[in-house]
């Protein structure tokens, strides 16, 4: 691969990066939780559904963040943007081991 098909191919990836404010890295969960008194539903055991946003940091640290049901929907589009863009920096960076690599010459013989 020549270096100008490398550089449109990487300018293609780049236009269709998402928007670099609405990325979320982390895990979606459905969590169930139980009040310890006071609550009817939690008293039969049936507890409250719940979405979280889990966030592993270095050191084995994680960040729960509870979220309200109407935030789950854009919560969602946000950790798709943040695995399209990590898919397409991907791609630009093999793209971008192209350009590194030593190119082939013919041998005269």
């Amino acid at each position: 691969m020549n270096v100008s098909t490398v550089a449109a191919k990487r300018a293609k990836l780049a236009a269709s990066f998402p928007s670099s404010t609405e990325i979320l890295r982390g895990s979606l969960l459905r969590r169930r939780i139980r009040h310890r008194s006071g609550c009817a539903t939690c008293a039969n055991g049936k507890g409250h559904l719940v979405w979280v946003l889990a966030v592993s940091y270095p050191g084995g640290r994680t960040k729960q963040i509870s979220l309200s049901p109407d935030q789950k929907s854009m919560v969602q589009q946000w950790l798709r943007n943040y695995q399209k863009l990590k898919a397409a920096l991907e791609r630009i960076c093999e793209l971008n081991h192209h350009i590194l690599r030593p190119t082939k010459r013919k041998v005269k013989p």
